[in-house]
């Protein structure tokens, strides 16, 4: 098949999700476009059937906003009538659903078919899409989708609740490629972070408001005052310069760590004991499932769909939003016992292989080559 994706190139979650089904469809011998306006971060060297179509903006004085949905729907009908796409996979609806519906009936107005695929990730349908300047486009790309997936149960219900949408929506769950996130031997790395062999937490995320960082920061003060710990946090967004300022204020500055984005985020889950993700809302929790990947439990909230990632009890625990006092109590019980520890570890990895992408990556296929036998 020649598959074109639209997505978001930069950290986010359906920006990743969307890159690394399109590898892992391109080493099954598809032909796969990315057609977004930067090169997506995990598409960082070259890869056998992947191209990678740019979008440009004319900046025009007359403008006030850069017409960015209006050059992509052209670049797309461009790739699509001379790449010979046979089928459209969009993720994140806003705006590359109705893009895609747009694109299709420039195709159709040639005599030619585009179908596609929306996929809901989140923040498209939890927060964005809510907002009535975008509520009636986001349910009407959705409703004329040729198929409408969601990455989590919590997600498609909230859509259901939300839109009036009447088209089915699968649930097809994010994943992980296990070749690449896993325990890697760091040991001289972890070493220079923890000398003293501290325990290692660690938080991972876009910095904005939803992702609670100041809980993060909370849960940490309460556990490093009954074990030695030192703090990471991967990442960088509107929040980190309010964040580093109530970290100088309310955190030992020497045992608190801002890294800042890195690309091989693995590198440093390899090295830590617990990952914490206090979340107001997700999704899915990809981040979370990055890190049992990597061997490492997580303290999450119990909101969206994390409850279908971390099982409270084997793979880390569960909170209510806000409760830093339950979170710091469930962390503490992880890191106090090395035994515990060890296997709570151990039991993260299990968990994690249930979302390997050679499990999730045949129900993606069997959905496009539905889709396409519907054309016919």
């Amino acid at each position: 098949m020649k598959i074109g994706i639209l997505c978001y190139p930069t950290f986010g979650g359906s920006g990743v999700v969307a890159t690394e089904l399109g590898k892992a469809l391109a080493e099954k011998g598809h032909s796969v476009h990315f057609i977004t306006y930067s090169q997506p971060v995990r598409l960082e060297h070259f890869t056998e059937n992947v191209f990678y179509h740019e979008v440009s903006v004319a900046d025009y004085p007359l403008f006030e906003y850069a017409p960015y949905e209006t050059a992509l729907t052209s670049k797309l009908v461009d790739v699509a009538r001379f790449e010979k796409l046979d089928i459209v996979h969009v993720h994140y609806a806003i705006p590359h659903a109705s893009v895609a519906y747009m694109a299709k009936q420039i195709m159709e107005s040639q005599g030619l078919k585009l179908p596609f695929i929306t996929t809901l990730h989140g923040v498209d349908i939890t927060l964005v899409g809510k907002n009535e300047s975008y509520n009636p486009v986001v349910t009407f790309a959705i409703n004329h989708s040729d198929a409408v997936t969601s990455v989590s149960e919590s997600l498609r219900k909230e859509t259901y609740n939300n839109f009036k949408v009447d088209k089915e929506i699968e649930v097809i769950p994010n994943f992980i490629d296990l070749r690449r996130f896993n325990k890697q031997r760091r040991d001289h790395f972890r070493r220079a972070i923890a000398p003293n062999n501290e325990r290692l937490i660690v938080h991972a995320s876009n910095f904005r408001p939803v992702k609670r960082i100041s809980d993060v920061l909370k849960v940490f003060n309460k556990v490093a005052d009954k074990i030695p710990s030192k703090l990471l946090l991967i990442g960088d967004g509107p929040e980190r310069n309010r964040v580093e300022k109530e970290c100088r204020e309310i955190c030992n500055g020497e045992h608190v760590l801002f890294l800042g984005k890195i690309d091989v985020v693995e590198e440093i889950l390899s090295i830590c004991d617990l990952f914490v993700l206090p979340s107001e809302t997700e999704s899915f929790g990809l981040a979370a499932l990055e890190a049992m990947a990597c061997q490492v439990p997580v303290i999450s909230t119990n909101t969206g769909g994390l409850p279908e990632v971390n099982v409270n009890g084997f793979c880390g625990y569960m909170s209510d939003v806000g409760d830093v006092d339950d979170m710091a109590k469930n962390a503490i019980h992880i890191l106090e016992d090395d035994s515990r520890l060890l296997q709570f570890k151990k039991n993260a990895l299990e968990h994690a292989k249930t979302f390997d992408i050679q499990r999730i990556l045949p129900i993606y296929q069997a959905l496009y080559e539905k889709v396409l036998a519907e054309q016919k």
